[in-house]
């Protein structure tokens, strides 16, 4: 009877088509790529690159500490890092000032960093390199609905390092308990520590909703740096920081192709930043291949002098291989659901097309990488034809309701 069973065992592993996994690194721009290889084990080596921005363009005097940066309904909102309790909103284009909104009810003691879910707006009031004791660290939640209105809805996430013991005074900017970066993503906070000793950046993770919690340390990325900003782009599974060495020399560190929240688990890549002597301070995107920072004004004696900026980034050269490789891997359906969508990239239209077969009564929507409504509508017929026209350049998500409950990442470009 044994026998039988080996035997059979012997002619399934025979017949059935070889799927072992490879592991190795999978992206074409590493030095050390293994077109071999299907499964990406962290390990990818890049040759030293350095980028200049594409436009640069002075701030206002009244945001000479901008520290935060997020991209928000086609404009940019940044603030200060100390006292100043308003939000600004700067133009794409060129960072000039469009608007301010002031959180009256709130105090800046240290505003490092501001994020976003559909929801709410994140401040970071957690700086702590004066002394690296800190314990009013907290994170303000504000309401969208009730931004730039006459009272905007404010709400508290305090929290500690679950792994920091020790809350005796340290000399400025010696501790590893400091933090200038931050994103959101489901239902938790990432933080990602301002290491000024190791030079490393730690992310942590704490719930979402207000109360009062213990930051628990998930893993540690060595960026020879001290990072300020970050820009996370969840559904093309992308992490952007920003950041700078001890000598002022800027730098982005490209994080991607990772699983769920293993950030640092996949590639990264550093950036070096051609702007000698600037404190980049926030990152921020709506594409994933063009990229918004800032700097603080950093004057030292007589030979420095680099008043606050607004600068432009072009990463296509590194990004745009892998966004189209994962963009075509999220809008492909399994064979069973016999449903496309074409053409991805597009300019205009898209067409979603079930094989000739009925598409009636099903509706769609389209939603931006935040899980933001854009626009809703109805299929009809063999195939659905969707206006994108009226939509910016970049990613966005198209839903198919049910029953199909199916959807697809697409790039809307021009052509």
């Amino acid at each position: 009877m044994f026998k039988c069973i080996y035997l059979v065992l012997a002619l399934l592993l025979f017949l059935t088509p070889n799927q072992a996994q490879i592991i190795g690194c999978t992206d074409p721009l590493a030095t050390n790529h293994n077109a071999s290889a299907n499964s990406n084990d962290g390990s990818c080596v890049y040759a030293p690159v350095s980028v200049s921005p594409i436009a640069s363009f002075p701030l206002d005097s009244s945001i000479r500490e901008t520290s935060g940066l997020i991209y928000l309904d086609g404009h940019l909102i940044t603030h200060n890092d100390n006292d100043d309790i308003h939000l600004y909103s700067l133009d794409t284009s060129d960072g000039q000032i469009l608007g301010k909104d002031s959180l009256n009810a709130c105090i800046n003691k240290e505003w490092e960093e501001i994020s976003q879910d559909s929801l709410y707006l994140y401040l970071g009031d957690f700086g702590n390199n004066a002394s690296g004791n800190r314990i009013d660290l907290r994170i303000l939640r504000i309401e969208k609905s009730s931004f730039m209105s006459a009272s905007s809805i404010v709400d508290t996430i305090y929290f500690s390092y679950a792994d920091q013991t020790d809350f005796s005074a340290h000399a400025a900017n010696t501790t590893d308990y400091d933090c200038e970066a931050f994103f959101v993503s489901k239902d938790s906070i990432y933080l990602l520590t301002k290491q000024w000793q190791s030079k490393k950046t730690c992310v942590y993770s704490l719930p979402k909703l207000p109360g009062n919690y213990s930051a628990q340390p998930l893993d540690t990325l060595n960026v020879n740096g001290l990072v300020t900003g970050a820009a996370y782009r969840e559904e093309e599974r992308l992490l952007v920081l920003s950041g700078y060495t001890n000598l002022l020399q800027p730098f982005s560190y490209l994080c991607y192709d990772f699983q769920e929240h293993d950030f640092f688990g996949a590639n990264k890549r550093r950036i070096d930043i051609a702007l000698p002597f600037h404190q980049i301070e926030g990152v921020a995107t709506n594409d994933a291949l063009k990229y918004y920072m800032t700097n603080e004004s950093f004057v030292q004696g007589s030979l420095i002098n680099s008043p606050q900026a607004f600068h432009i980034f072009d990463f296509t050269s590194c990004l745009n291989d892998y966004l189209n490789a994962t963009i075509n891997g999220l809008s492909t359906l399994s064979a069973s659901s016999e449903i496309s969508l074409y053409p991805n990239p597009t300019a205009d239209y898209c067409s979603i097309k079930r094989n000739g077969l009925s598409l009636s009564n099903i509706s769609f929507r389209v939603l931006n990488t935040l899980g933001e409504e854009v626009f809703k509508g109805d299929v009809g017929g063999s195939e659905a034809l969707i206006d994108l026209r009226s939509l910016q350049n970049g990613i966005y998500i198209i839903e198919l309701k049910s029953p199909y409950k199916n959807r697809f990442s697409i790039v809307k470009q021009s052509e």
